[in-house]
């Protein structure tokens, strides 16, 4: 049967139908609707201490949305605030803000991360990230969902890793570095031995 010979209403019907069902997938009509996310409408959540040591607080920026399965946070750790290791499936890339703060690769050194500083954790490389021990520290993670989940948690960094010390005697108290996030006037530099 021709469309010519269905009744006008019947032939514009499948005519749109038709229409709808030819034309490639990339040139369909995409969602057109923005959505603004607007600053301060999501709760804040206190890092958990299962997961963190120290004050932190994540504040939610966006959900990965199907399809996508980015996601990002910006997340404000305290003085001598930090993560635990962790390792994350797709990587993560911490964007730092405001303070100053440390990384740290597992077997690596500690390295000072300052705002405008871009990290890029590549996937499954185990690490941890704070603030300065006398300085706040505020970053933005972006991560990607593998599976449902973007971090898989290990254990607590110790004073010594965080520190950035190897060996430490027993009953012996880390000092901090004289690091450039921690230097104080007439300090002459330099840091913790590794």
């Amino acid at each position: 049967m021709s469309v010519t010979g269905l009744r006008p209403r019947a032939a514009l019907c499948l005519s749109a139908c038709l229409l709808a069902w030819a034309v490639p997938p990339e040139t369909k009509a995409a969602p057109s609707a923005i959505k603004v996310l607007r600053i301060g409408t999501q709760p804040s959540i206190k890092g958990a201490a299962d997961w963190f040591t120290g004050t932190v607080r994540v504040d939610p920026l966006f959900p990965a949305q199907d399809p996508s399965r980015v996601s990002a946070a910006t997340v404000t750790f305290e003085p001598g605030a930090r993560t635990a290791w962790h390792t994350h499936p797709l990587g993560q890339t911490l964007i730092v803000i405001a303070g100053c703060g440390r990384v740290q690769s597992w077997g690596g050194p500690v390295e000072e991360i300052r705002p405008g500083d871009v990290v890029r954790i590549p996937p499954d490389v185990k690490h941890w990230h704070g603030a300065a021990p006398t300085t706040a520290m505020t970053h933005i993670a972006i991560q990607e969902q593998s599976q449902g989940r973007t971090v898989d948690w290990l254990e607590k960094v110790s004073d010594a890793q965080y520190l950035g010390m190897r060996c430490v005697q027993p009953n012996q108290v880390p000092t901090p570095g004289q690091g450039g996030c921690d230097r104080q006037p007439g300090d002459q530099g330099g840091t913790a031995a590794l």
